[in-house]
């Protein structure tokens, strides 16, 4: 049987964190790194994590933490400020964009805060983090030659399941791609929050606000550099706050709007008469941050009230 180029991919661009130590990194890297935790109601969890990130910069691989909140009534603020990072409020970021529509846009407006030419995004309510979340992902930008773009995967434990997490990632997203986009079959973990990219494609890719974030940035960023672009990394093991049942099936349709949406675009998919032109469920998506006016993109960014 002929190997498939998502299998060729999957067997070069896949690699383990422990082949990225911090103590790697910090010697090889050229270039600054950000590392940002969208956050809302994470005050549980973010203050471990900005810990252990504080270390990271010390040891020189990373330069700068950064925490936008949603506004969260819990003290997610207050605790990842105390623990070291700089903390903004994501409806201070390009405020005239109107009200901020979920992680994806958050993640879009923190892009013109951060300062780092490499940008990690992490999940702010990861349970039992270990650095090598970070470093993991920052590893192929740094030492693999070529990589862009990067997407975590690992086990996600459910109900004495060891991979039994991840549901709409097994049963929506794979599933999507594997039909629509069958180049990126072999991307494990499509839907992971995790991800490290160069800053210059980052601006260049329109943001999916909401739970579309994550499949929109994979598939843009695969149309903007080809599969040698990109890497994926395996991080062991991930322990998070798992949705209801009862919130999977608008978190799938958001996803699968995502996709139908960039397929109609790209002439892929058949008009019928009376299918409405706006796809149920597909989210507003923001411009590249690189097509925004400099005056828009240079506004003053001041921390966030922290109570």
């Amino acid at each position: 049987m002929a190997v498939t180029a998502a299998e060729r991919w999957a067997e070069a661009r896949s690699f383990h964190h422990s082949l990225f130590p911090a103590s790697r990194i910090a010697a090889e890297r050229t270039q600054s790194v950000s590392v940002c935790l969208p956050a809302r109601e994470c005050a549980e969890t973010v203050g471990e994590i900005v810990a252990e990130l504080v270390t990271l910069r010390a040891a020189g691989a990373i330069d700068e933490i950064v925490v936008v909140d949603a506004a969260s009534a819990g003290g997610t603020a207050a605790v990842a400020k105390r623990a070291g990072a700089r903390v903004l409020q994501e409806a201070e970021l390009l405020p005239e964009h109107g009200p901020v529509l979920g992680k994806g846009d958050a993640m879009w407006r923190a892009l013109s805060a951060l300062d780092g030419e490499l940008v990690c995004f992490l999940d702010a309510d990861t349970e039992g983090f270990y650095a090598h979340f970070a470093t993991g992902l920052i590893g192929p930008l740094v030492c693999e030659p070529g990589v862009s773009f990067v997407k975590a995967f690992y086990r996600r434990p459910l109900q004495g399941e060891a991979d039994g997490g991840g549901r709409v990632n097994h049963l929506t997203a794979r599933p999507a791609l594997a039909i629509f986009y069958p180049e990126l079959a072999g991307v494990r973990q499509p839907l992971a929050g995790e991800v490290a990219a160069r800053r210059e494609l980052l601006e260049a890719l329109p943001f999916a606000t909401g739970y579309g974030v994550e499949i929109a940035m994979l598939i843009d960023s695969w149309r903007e550099l080809g599969l040698d672009g990109l890497a994926q990394v395996d991080l062991d093991e991930h322990r998070n706050r798992h949705q209801p049942l009862a919130a999977l099936a608008p978190m799938a349709r958001t996803v699968l709007a995502t996709v139908v949406r960039r397929v109609r675009e790209e002439g892929r998919l058949v008009e019928i008469e009376g299918l409405p032109t706006e796809l149920e469920g597909a989210p507003v998506e923001r411009p590249p941050l690189a097509t925004l006016s400099g005056s828009e993109r240079d506004q003053p960014v001041t921390p966030g009230a922290v109570a």
